[in-house]
């Protein structure tokens, strides 16, 4: 578990007052250069017998730690947390506007705004609408709004934050789990993901290309459907045309994406393959495809450059719905994720995986929208019952 408090004073290249002290977490980070062994002595005959004793005494202090932990009581679920963060879709005009109430919200805004050189604010309030829907700024605006709406579960849950066992972010939203988990700095985070999103808007730019939620029945073949699609296009001229599975949701619910012909050839056709309903999601990209498959080699070399950390707490990857074991981990699976299916669906049933009878944790959506807890409702009932919105 976590023990957190979002606000603080900490210096950020200049002497700058601003949020998000975590016990942990760092906000202004070390490039993963800066970071060097030091030499490796060898120990000296006494220093040896000094080193054997202390090693018996140790021995017997993990002993006595073992014995201890055997005897405390389990932790009550109920009273535990799980924090989910949202991903690029969710923004809207007005955005962390009634977030500005509380001065470290108003702190993380000063500071991205800091590092990115623009007022990323007002792009969230003021708009325009296609401007905040553009990739570059809204996963950026997305990403921030999120950590803001952090501030106001800490002023009004405060053990919420302490009490938290593990964390989750959808698409864009797992580099903001992995910040608030103590992986990622912020100030490098928020580098990163204007890299990643400059990099995926130009791959949008280049392929003309999109995504839509598809509800559908237990008789409906999803893969065959995009088959149809894709040779479709090949009819028509398309060259190298994609059709696939980018986001598992929850039972017969899925997000679909590639280029605009093969989903517009699903729409068209929805009732011959059996799709209940589809609608298109306000982005510009097939993203989680092979479609932004070059996006992929300037975010890794990002990312190289960053110094992470093993995250404080359990991190779900959306590339195969499991934990983050380690820093190195992280490292090698991120980058994938830009071109890998989310896997959410799988994630919740992992996370809130228990035992006949066990209570759940309560879980805490932080950002803009709603739409995890609405997943939640379907994938695990029980567990969104326990479960509330901090919305941005």
């Amino acid at each position: 578990m976590l023990k957190r408090t979002f606000l603080g004073k900490w210096t950020f290249k200049t002497a700058y007052s601003t949020i998000l002290e975590i016990r942990g977490v760092r906000f202004v980070s070390q490039d993963a250069s800066d970071s060097k062994p030091e030499a490796i002595q060898e120990p000296s005959a006494t220093e040896s017998s000094c080193n054997t004793l202390q090693k018996r005494s140790q021995m017997h202090l993990v002993r006595a730690l073992e014995d201890d932990t055997q005897r405390r009581p389990a932790i009550d679920p109920k009273e535990t947390s799980i924090v989910l963060f949202p991903g690029q879709g969710a923004q809207y005009v007005g955005m962390a506007a009634k977030l500005m109430r509380f001065p470290g919200a108003r702190s993380i805004f000063d500071l991205a705004n800091q590092v990115l050189g623009y007022d990323l604010l007002k792009i969230c309030v003021e708009g325009p609408r296609e401007k905040l829907s553009r990739t570059e700024y809204a996963q950026l605006a997305v990403m921030v709004s999120s950590l803001a709406a952090l501030e106001q579960l800490r002023e009004e849950r405060p053990r919420s934050i302490e009490t938290c066992v593990a964390t989750a972010g959808f698409s864009l939203g797992e580099i903001t789990a992995l910040v608030f988990a103590g992986a990622l700095p912020f100030d490098k985070a928020v580098r990163l993901v204007q890299i990643r999103a400059n990099a995926m808007q130009a791959a949008c730019d280049t392929v003309p290309s999109g995504m839509a939620l598809i509800l559908y029945g237990p008789e409906t073949k999803v893969g065959a459907a995009c088959k149809k699609a894709e040779q479709w296009c090949l009819e028509r001229g398309v060259e190298s045309p994609y059709c696939g599975v980018a986001n598992y949701i929850y039972p017969h619910c899925k997000v679909i994406a590639g280029h605009q012909e093969a989903l517009q050839y699903i729409e068209v056709n929805a009732k011959a393959l059996h799709i209940k309903r589809m609608k298109r999601l306000q982005v510009n990209g097939a993203f989680h495809t092979p479609i932004m498959q070059s996006a992929v080699e300037p975010f890794a070399n990002a990312l190289k450059k960053i110094y992470i950390s093993d995250p404080l707490i359990r991190v779900y990857s959306n590339v195969d719905g499991k934990t983050y074991r380690n820093a190195t981990h992280i490292l090698r699976q991120l980058p994938k994720q830009i071109v890998s299916p989310v896997r959410w669906e799988q994630s919740m049933h992992l996370m809130y995986e228990r035992q006949q009878g066990t209570d759940f944790p309560r879980t805490f959506e932080c950002g803009p929208g709603k739409g995890l807890k609405q997943v939640l409702e379907k994938v695990n009932a029980k567990a969104a019952n326990t479960a509330f919105n901090v919305e941005a």
